[in-house]
């Protein structure tokens, strides 16, 4: 009898885990799919640049936290996301973030963006060298290509510092099915190689 009711609290036990751990995973996906229907609602509504035949240098000013940064597109994978100012919990539940202090996108430097393998940046498990990701500001489209990507430690830095040249690094955590805190980090490194103007 014992054993009986122990088998049945174990049970009980098992099946509150694996709900919770569900309750989890659900909220995660709803709360990024939430978070990027504003953030995009907050991209459209912001001033838009003058039509112009060529574009602007991109526009430096202080941004806020959470300001919907620019729109990410890599064509071959038909994604498109929102990026977001910002590398904190709630900025990356909202869309990939912009960390702060890096280049903006079109400028000259490392233009750094993380987000989370299993909602927004999971599309980067795809990705290869000669790929295009194009960064949509309201100054202009900035096209950049894919280099190279690799697997890092967490410890590795490399691809957070300055460069003399107009680059994009995409990070996120790896493995992308990992369970629970993920021991590496995936890279993808970009080139600037093109641009085109605002949209009227």
């Amino acid at each position: 009898m014992r054993r009986t009711a122990s088998s049945s609290w174990m049970s009980y036990l098992l099946i509150l885990g694996g709900a919770f751990l569900l309750y989890l995973g659900a909220r995660d996906l709803l709360g990024s799919r939430i978070g990027q229907e504003d953030a995009a609602q907050a991209f459209a509504a912001a001033p838009s640049a003058v039509p112009s035949e060529t574009v602007r240098a991109p526009v430096s000013h202080a941004l806020s936290t959470g300001e919907t940064l620019a729109k990410l597109v890599i064509p071959r994978l038909d994604a498109q996301l929102y990026v977001v100012e910002g590398d904190g919990t709630r900025e990356l539940r909202r869309g990939p973030g912009h960390m702060t202090g890096t280049a903006l996108p079109g400028e000259t430097g490392n233009c750094v963006i993380a987000g989370h393998r299993d909602t927004h940046f999971r599309i980067l498990k795809d990705i290869r060298a000669g790929d295009d990701v194009f960064l949509q500001t309201h100054d202009g489209v900035y096209i950049y290509r894919v280099e190279r990507t690799s697997v890092v430690s967490p410890d590795n830095t490399a691809s957070l510092q300055p460069t003399r040249d107009a680059r994009l690094n995409l990070i996120t955590c790896y493995p992308f099915y990992y369970v629970g805190s993920a021991p590496k980090r995936f890279v993808v490194e970009a080139k600037l190689t093109g641009t085109t103007p605002p949209a009227s």
